[in-house]
């Protein structure tokens, strides 16, 4: 490990923003000590709480923070080298309403009580287009969700890839849940009768999303409220898979569609 890393480890592990809880770390039989008291122990306030699930840098954490001052926002991502960035922009600027917990996102249930979770962000998340229970939008993660997040809340989707972004639409329609908004193209220019339903998620840029619009790849932007009630099941549909992965690199598949 470079000396670089060692040092953000060691500035993460002194940020008394940071919680951080790997796999290693995570005993089911001891409850998390901030469960259920997120308002109270960390944040101080009543405010609701939003996560940024798979945060990266912490550029959108960081940037709702600053917009959302009467919220509170939590960034979450296993790669603290990555999320380093956003935990000491958040020191600089003396936000007082970011957390950031670094652990496995498929341990997210072990972190939150029920209902204390008003929103969801998924900014960017990885495909996952050859099995669905890895992808944060299908329902094995939306169960979980449930298991914390308010009856109704909201989910963001944000998104370069056209593989989970149809992915997620023919999921909420499996499940008889209509999106608030869903957009194929986030920056597309509006007729002056159109209203704007996108603007929240067009007013921060992530490196990522910067780098997929520089490609010239349309960003996809979907939000829906998650009910409590009801099975959910996945959608039995074969998608086209994305043609590229990150910076150039062909699809991670030969094969042409998916499910």
């Amino acid at each position: 490990m470079s000396k670089g890393k060692l040092a953000k480890f060691a500035d993460m592990a002194a940020n008394p923003l940071v919680i951080e809880q790997p796999f290693n770390t995570i005993k089911e039989e001891t409850p998390f000590p901030l469960k259920g008291q997120w308002h109270e122990a960390f944040f101080h306030n009543p405010n609701p709480i939003v996560l940024e699930l798979g945060c990266g840098r912490g550029e959108y954490t960081v940037g709702l923070a600053g917009k959302y001052p009467d919220m509170n926002f939590i960034g979450v991502d296993i790669k603290g080298a990555r999320m380093w960035t956003g935990a000491q922009d958040t020191l600089k600027e003396g936000l007082q309403n970011v957390g950031f917990l670094r652990t496995h996102i498929e341990f997210i249930d072990r972190f939150f009580a029920p209902n204390e979770v008003s929103e969801i962000w998924l900014t960017f998340s990885d495909p996952q287009m050859k099995k669905a229970t890895k992808r944060l939008s299908s329902t094995y993660f939306l169960q979980r969700y449930r298991r914390f997040l308010a009856d109704g809340g909201l989910i963001h989707l944000k998104t370069d890839s056209n593989f989970l972004f149809t992915y997620t639409e023919e999921m909420l329609r499996a499940n008889h849940i209509t999106p608030e908004y869903a957009t194929r193209d986030l920056y597309k220019p509006l007729s002056e009768e159109e209203p704007d339903m996108g603007q929240e998620a067009r007013s921060i840029q992530t490196y990522y999303e910067q780098m997929w619009r520089d490609r010239g790849i349309p960003i996809k932007y979907l939000r829906f409220r998650l009910p409590h009630e009801g099975q959910l099941i996945e959608p039995d549909v074969e998608i086209p898979l994305d043609e590229y992965r990150s910076y150039n690199r062909s699809k991670r598949s030969g094969n042409e569609t998916g499910k």
